[in-house]
């Protein structure tokens, strides 16, 4: 693989993460037209890198097209609706982790550790992107270590979802809802961590 081409790939998954996150956590509302021309000039990339973001979160769900109206930011969906995929997300992520267990090293528990570090910054600075980036990633790393497979199912459910931080006092509430759970992991006590995700996937 070629450097341009690798860097390419690099750029473009930033460019998702960035957008994933702000949809996500509500800074884009609900079928707001999403601009190639005004995005590569955010991020400072030709159309091309962009172009292959806003598919690949098209694909997802976080955006949709619509002839003649090109992409847009997807609607949440009905409460009903919402809570079946906490209930979705909530039972994959549990046996997930279930299923990750047995080949759970202390190579995974520095990541997870350095995954909590970065939510704890960003909730530090109460940076809204980044705690809905950070959140994201530290729930898909259990995820992932279980099944690629698996973490297609729970990224396609996660985007679908805007995150119920409205139901926190602070930031930093969200970091203390996270660290039992990484806290758990790191005592292989699974049950433990199994019960906190229960109550932080809500």
């Amino acid at each position: 693989m070629s450097i341009g081409l690798k860097n390419s790939r690099i750029k473009r998954s930033e460019i998702c993460d960035t957008l994933r996150a702000e949809v996500l956590s509500g800074q884009w509302k609900s079928n707001q037209p999403v601009r190639e021309h005004s995005l590569a000039e955010r991020f400072g990339v030709s159309r091309g890198p962009i172009r292959d973001a806003l598919l690949q979160l098209t694909q997802e769900g976080a955006l949709v097209y619509r002839q003649n109206k090109g992409v847009r930011v997807s609607s949440p969906p009905e409460k009903a609706e919402r809570d079946l995929l906490f209930r979705l997300r909530r039972d994959l992520e549990i046996h997930c982790l279930k299923k990750a267990f047995p080949d759970w090293n202390e190579a995974d528990d520095a990541q997870l550790s350095a995954l909590l570090e970065a939510l704890a910054t960003a909730c530090q600075q109460q940076d809204l992107s980044e705690v809905t980036a950070s959140d994201l990633a530290l729930h898909r790393y259990w995820v992932s270590k279980a099944s690629r497979e698996m973490e297609s199912i729970w990224l396609s459910i996660s985007v679908r979802m805007r995150m119920a931080y409205s139901r926190l006092k602070s930031y930093m509430e969200i970091y203390h809802e996270h660290e039992p759970i990484v806290n758990a992991i790191h005592r292989r006590d699974l049950k433990a961590a199994q019960s906190l995700i229960r109550k932080n996937v809500i």
